[in-house]
């Protein structure tokens, strides 16, 4: 049945209090040691989407937005895919992270792709081209913090089965897309899902950076608003500098392997 979990965590959403700062319990789907994940109002695919941005696992942030925005529209009495799709809309790569991913797409001329005035209508006006996802649907959490790669999802049986269950379902909607990984993790198991045939490849348009505020550097040195001099020895510049070139030459070939 169509959006079975939001039907099976409706009656708690309503319930949930207005000032939570964590997970509520009563939204727990599974737990494996350190590891537990909850669930958040993400199921809504948008079947005409061009691009689908693909993050890791939604954040404590994301995920928060994303359940007041479902209460408030349930509280309305609005339908449950209208609520869905407002709660995502609302809750993806919210806070710092929405900005930095605008600044680092329109960067690599994605928007010129799309034909708008910049990634940043993605969010509204033309929210129709455009879908947010993760590789891990569901909020994960290490010992109650964001999950950020470890353990590694493809060699956890749990992890590996919510990438394969949740979202190599909504990758199979969206075939005809193509698909941005923001950072490492997301590109493997977007590769991962490729070598399945669930995704192709030439769609998979990986290199840029996470947009995450505690990227700050590599995001800056991406956009060039920070000088090779002036970087850490924790960022390799020759590393930013060849994932920036291809991805653009991959943007501007996207007609002719979409075409095809």
């Amino acid at each position: 049945m169509k959006y079975t979990l939001f039907k099976q965590y409706r009656d708690t959403i309503l319930t949930l209090p207005a000032s939570a700062s964590g997970p509520d319990e009563r939204l727990l789907m599974d737990r494996q040691g350190s590891l537990s994940i909850y669930y958040a109002p993400f199921e809504y695919v948008n079947p005409q989407a061009r691009v689908v941005v693909v993050g890791i696992t939604p954040g404590l942030v994301q995920m928060l937005n994303a359940l007041a925005e479902a209460q408030r529209q349930l509280r309305k009495g609005i339908d449950d895919e209208t609520a869905l799709r407002l709660a995502k809309q609302t809750g993806a790569f919210s806070g710092t992270l929405r900005n930095n991913l605008v600044e680092l797409l329109d960067h690599v001329g994605l928007h010129q792709w799309l034909g708008i005035a910049s990634t940043r209508l993605l969010f509204g006006s033309d929210t129709h081209l455009f879908q947010p996802a993760s590789v891990l649907c569901y909020p994960v959490f290490v010992d109650g913090k964001n999950y950020s790669g470890n353990p590694n999802m493809l060699k956890n049986a749990m992890l590996q089965r919510y990438l394969l269950t949740y979202f190599g379902e909504v990758a199979r909607q969206l075939s005809e897309a193509v698909f941005i990984p923001v950072g490492d993790k997301p590109a493997e198991a977007l590769g991962f899902l490729a070598d399945k045939g669930i995704i192709d490849h030439r769609r998979i348009l990986q290199g840029l950076p996470h947009p995450s505020g505690a990227n700050a550097e590599r995001i800056a040195y991406f956009l060039g608003k920070k000088a090779k001099k002036d970087l850490s020895e924790k960022t390799d510049p020759s590393k930013l500098d060849q994932a920036k070139a291809e991805l653009i030459s991959r943007i501007r070939m996207l007609g002719k392997i979409v075409d095809e």
